[in-house]
């Protein structure tokens, strides 16, 4: 049970760390999804 807690905490740290991590260097979702190419001009 003890170590089954620690890795739903180590997992949840790692997570909260990454995403801020990569939010700060730039890299979400929106950004990299979206082409030049798909801007609709009318």
């Amino acid at each position: 049970m003890k170590a089954m807690l620690t890795a739903f905490v180590a997992t949840a740290l790692i997570s909260v760390a990454a995403y801020y991590t990569l939010q700060g260097a730039g890299y979400s979702a929106a950004e990299k999804t979206t082409a030049p190419s798909s801007v609709r001009l009318n």
